[in-house]
């Protein structure tokens, strides 16, 4: 039995049958946010844990588990060929996870459509994107981080200004002397303090798929959490976290940072702002370790692999792709030919 996308089912290919999920042995173990520099002080002192079956892709390097009945079977992220073998141990497990709401056939048809929409892409990739059974569903990990943060700093207040200035001008061939406003800002120094609590940061905790493409398939609807249950991954697999507890919160502090420097140019005011020294504390810090589900599908063009991803929440698609030097080609030369005729044409006239 497999999960049935966009359900609370279990679906039985061979009679059809759906099967409701059990959870009430979870819900008295709600979605929580765990204290983080606790989480870290525990993992300074633990000891290793019971091993998982683990895939690492000697191609790409993604390290997944697989539905617990295979134990064979392709790379989601590149198509290579993969057995299971017992892998490294993971000391944080995910607690919560967004259930797949796309199907199969809905993300093949979103992915088809994306596919077709690609201009001077090779026929043999549209070719691909029409073939069933091209995407794997895989659950992906990602972090998320609440910190309570305050932020002192220094900077400039910018004021602008107005002043005439007498320059040469040229005007009818002769030099004459003109007057003009000129702007010009006068700058105060400044300081303060500004604060901001940031609730469900999102840091992917994968390696495997390059950021330009994981970023791209935001915005994650994490209302849809639920308690974690292996039966939402049966028929799925599910990736392992590459990037660690410790390094995806630099990652959020750095995605942070960026609004809270938002927040001190409007603390300064004026018309420009200038932030010379910041320092911000990040108190009552808490994580999550979260699964997200995507189709994942790779195709082999030119002795590269393109990565092609479908949101399995919203079906949103994004992905890398190839192009067609025969299809530019051609093109090229059908404007050039269009740009000969009409020269030709006029010549002619």
């Amino acid at each position: 039995m497999s999960y049935a996308p966009g359900t609370r089912n279990l679906h039985c290919d061979y009679c059809g049958g759906d099967t409701p999920i059990d959870d009430q042995d979870i819900v008295s173990d709600p979605i929580r946010e765990l204290p983080f520099r606790e989480a870290l002080q525990q993992l300074a002192t633990a000891e290793p844990g019971k091993s998982i079956f683990t895939v690492q892709c000697e191609n790409c390097a993604a390290e997944f588990t697989l539905d617990k009945n295979n134990h064979a079977g392709n790379c989601p992220f590149c198509g290579t060929p993969i057995v299971v073998k017992p892998g490294k141990s993971r000391p944080i497990l995910p607690k919560s996870l967004v259930p797949f709401a796309i199907t199969r056939r809905q993300a093949e048809e979103r992915f088809g459509q994306w596919l077709s929409s690609l201009r001077f892409a090779p026929g043999k990739l549209k070719k691909y994107g029409r073939t069933k059974g091209g995407l794997t569903g895989v659950y992906i990990p990602y972090w998320t981080y609440d910190s309570a943060t305050t932020t002192d700093y220094t900077g400039e207040r910018g004021m602008t200004y107005q002043v005439p200035m007498s320059v040469l001008v040229t005007e009818n061939g002769r030099r004459v002397r003109r007057t003009v406003m000129v702007t010009k800002v006068r700058w105060t120094p400044v300081s303060g303090r500004v604060s901001r609590f940031f609730d469900d940061v999102l840091v992917g905790a994968s390696t495997t798929l390059p950021r330009t493409i994981t970023d791209r398939l935001k915005p994650w609807n994490l209302n849809a959490l639920v308690p974690f249950n292996e039966a939402y991954l049966s028929g799925f697999e599910s990736e392992v976290y590459q990037v660690h507890l410790d390094d995806g919160f630099n990652r959020a502090v750095r995605i942070m940072d960026a609004t809270i420097r938002g927040d001190i140019a409007r603390d300064i005011g004026g018309d420009l702002q200038r932030i010379h020294h910041l320092d911000t504390r990040h108190d009552r810090i808490t994580y999550k370790h979260i699964l997200l589900p995507i189709w994942s599908s790779a195709f082999t063009f030119g002795n590269k692999t393109y990565r092609f991803v479908v949101n399995g929440q919203s079906g949103k698609v994004q992905g890398e792709r190839p192009y067609s030097p025969w299809k530019i080609t051609a093109a090229v030369i059908a404007v050039l030919a269009v740009i000969g005729g009409i020269a030709l044409l006029k010549t002619n006239m």
